[in-house]
């Protein structure tokens, strides 16, 4: 037998989950939890879930159909709105309910307008747990979305089933991340955030939790500054000690501008082009408010419902934006249009953040929340063979380093790990905390080459083992520090060639 297939396959954390909760069916064969941890090992292998929530009118919706690319999310205050619904991949077009007391059913629905239209068939919103919409999406191919009522909703039962769902009393909640919409930090937004964070594997923490800066052109009133100005309010809220305990990062999306950005017509751009003709007195002057826009020139040649109709679609910001590039020739075309909005309404840096926070953790973010269950029906049914079981869990928790990096970003978040503001920084970039990506850790360009990366990972591995073995780095900062060499060899071990 050859040394190459002598050497035993290491088992990546995936893998060692797997094993946890193969373990934990034989232990609770034949009981309730059974069927949970099927499903956990099953979940495994899916796509990761991200839930958007936030308070009512934050504009979940509205997001999320900019996320997937198509207007599938009803953004009206209508009765599907009041429900939990799924977004996922598939093969075939297909919305089922699933109801309390009797088996799933399948839902009419048509397409008007572009904006999905479900059909109840006659259900009331508080007969139906939860809606699945499966849509053949490439978006939906990485990730599953779950759209959630408002919290803080008037009907109370609408905003509780967000809770049930992000922060449910006895199971753990079937979402891995979350994307929290707010407009201003409302006492409701920190008392959910909190109560979604666990006391597990990496403390209450922020690393499953982005914050968005929603409906973000509406800060400075709609100028076409307006982005900006939003952008110094979200980097105030996000430098927030309060707030870093609670959201990784917070960045400012214009939702309705997003959506329009990947969903953008022809017959849209020739409505803005029209306004782009005009003198740049006449068109702010009829842009200078939304009724103003709707009812005065008649001589424009746009009707009071296409006015309307761009003005549901933009907003006011949005109307002027895109009309101001198209007068500018900053876009020429539909093409470059959209491009161009969906980078100043901020979803291609929410996307982006998206990617390097949460994609690229997919595995350590899905096992860390199956880890967690395992833990909690070991505590709620101990049974022979389940202290077994528990150790497994902590064996995998304690050596796992993507945990233990978790464990310092939250710690550096809660100030229980603090420094010099440059040393903590850099802690912070080392560990993933602005992204897992080996540039994005050693803070270089994307396309970086190779003996660069390795001489920034080799430099950043010299300095944090002199600060983990100097006497004078305080103890938290220290252990916080060998876990940034390990960052740092895990770094250079993949840079080295097999």
């Amino acid at each position: 037998m050859s040394a190459v297939a002598s050497e035993p396959v290491k088992q990546t954390l995936v893998d060692r989950t797997r094993a946890v909760l193969t373990h934990g069916l034989d232990v609770y064969r034949g009981t309730p939890h059974a069927g949970r941890l099927a499903a956990l090992r099953d979940r495994l292998d899916q796509p990761l879930r991200v839930a958007v929530a936030g308070r009512v009118k934050a504009g979940k919706s509205t997001l999320l159909n900019a996320l997937v690319g198509e207007r599938l999310a009803p953004t009206d205050a209508g009765e599907c709105t009041r429900i939990v619904t799924w977004y996922e991949d598939g093969h075939t077009y297909q919305v089922r309910a699933h109801l309390a007391q009797a088996p799933p059913r399948q839902l009419r629905f048509a397409r008007e307008n572009g904006q999905l239209d479900i059909d109840l068939g006659g259900l009331a919103a508080a007969d139906v747990e939860e809606l699945v919409v499966t849509w053949p999406a490439q978006a939906l191919r990485a990730v599953t979305l779950v759209d959630t009522p408002g919290i803080g909703s008037l009907t109370e039962s609408a905003s509780r089933r967000t809770w049930d769902l992000l922060v449910p009393d006895e199971e753990e909640t079937p979402a891995d991340a979350v994307v929290y919409l707010m407009r201003h930090l409302h006492a409701g937004d920190v008392e959910f955030l909190r109560a979604f964070h666990d006391s597990e594997v990496s403390r209450p923490s922020p690393v499953n939790a982005i914050g968005v800066l929603s409906r973000a052109d509406e800060i400075a009133v709609g100028r076409l500054d307006s982005m900006a100005s939003a952008r110094r309010v979200a980097t105030r809220l996000g430098e927030d000690p309060s707030v870093r305990r609670l959201v990784q990062s917070v960045i400012p999306v214009a939702g309705l501008l997003a959506e329009t950005s990947v969903t953008l017509t022809e017959e849209e751009v020739g409505r803005l082009r029209t306004i782009a003709d005009l003198e740049v007195r006449d068109a702010e002057e009829l842009l200078l408010s939304a009724d103003r826009f709707v009812s005065t020139r008649p001589e424009l040649g746009l009707t009071e419902p296409e006015r309307t109709s761009l003005l549901d679609r933009f907003g006011l910001f949005g109307v002027r934006l895109a009309s101001t590039m198209l007068r500018r020739k900053v876009a020429g075309t539909a093409t470059d249009l959209a491009r161009e909005l969906a980078e100043r309404s901020g979803l291609n840096q929410l996307q982006d953040l998206l990617s390097s926070l949460f994609f690229e953790r997919r595995d350590v973010l899905k096992c860390r929340s199956a880890l967690l269950a395992v833990g909690e029906v070991v505590r709620e049914l101990p049974l022979p063979g389940s202290d077994s079981l528990a150790a497994e869990v902590e064996a995998v928790v304690a050596s796992a380093h993507p945990f233990n990096e978790l464990r310092v970003l939250s710690g550096l978040r809660s100030g229980w790990v603090a420094g010099k503001e440059e040393v903590v920084a850099e802690l912070e970039r080392v560990i993933g905390g602005a992204g897992g990506a080996t540039h994005q850790r050693l803070r270089l360009p994307p396309d970086a080459p190779g003996p660069d990366l390795a001489a920034a990972a080799t430099d950043a591995l010299t300095r944090w083992q002199r600060r983990a073995e100097n006497p004078f780095t305080s103890y938290e900062l220290a252990v916080a520090a060998r876990v940034a060499v390990r960052s740092c060899e895990g770094i250079l071990a993949d840079l080295s060639p097999h």
